[in-house]
């Protein structure tokens, strides 16, 4: 299953390279292969390669969101070229439940170019995820550029409007069947058992 980020958040397209992300089964879950340009603005985080970093949005980083359009519940991933990375469970629209958990994450570059892959567990995953949308943000300042799978429509943006990745009204469809089989059932995950419903 692959998707390419092409367009800015209100639905300019890119003027470079597209970032692609990859889901790929594998045994206990869903391999995210990102492959994008490495555009080394902003410089990496102070923090650990390989450890969670709270704050890394402010940062390079390719995001992917997997949510239950039901419950509001989502699973936000968030993968730096650096190495870093953020892993947060929300029950409702902003609503942090867990936040900086594990994540098995590797990385390679080149200087014009990064790989990266995620290892999610299913105990990860909302019950019954059945949405997506997955986003990029690279530079600094006026050049900080902010780009969606599925963006916001160009006659949709209100004036003054800055870009949002929490719209979850613009996430469409994800069917995981293709990748786990038709009779596949989602294991049922202690993490979200833990999480209250808000909605």
């Amino acid at each position: 299953m692959e998707f390419k980020i092409e367009h800015t958040w209100n639905s300019f397209p890119v003027t470079h390279d597209p970032v692609v992300i990859r889901l790929i089964p594998e045994n206990g879950g869903i391999l995210m292969e990102v492959s994008a340009p490495f555009f080394k603005d902003p410089p990496a985080p102070l923090g650990e390669p390989g450890k969670p970093f709270n704050g890394l949005w402010d940062y390079e980083v390719v995001e992917a969101f997997f949510l239950n359009d039901e419950t509001q519940q989502y699973l936000e991933v968030e993968l730096c070229p650096h190495g870093q990375h953020l892993v947060l469970l929300l029950s409702g629209r902003r609503k942090v439940c867990k936040q900086e958990l594990p994540l098995m994450f590797e990385v390679s570059r080149t200087s014009a170019k990064w790989n990266g892959r995620a290892h999610l567990p299913w105990s990860y995953f909302p019950p019954a995820t059945d949405k997506f949308n997955a986003f990029a943000i690279h530079g600094s300042g006026v050049d900080r550029t902010y780009e969606a799978l599925y963006p916001i429509l160009q006659h949709e943006i209100q004036k003054e409007q800055k870009p949002d990745f929490h719209r979850l009204e613009y996430f469409k469809s994800l069917n995981l069947k293709p990748l786990t089989g038709e009779d596949w059932k989602q294991p049922i995950s202690d993490l979200w058992a833990s999480c209250k419903q808000t909605n």
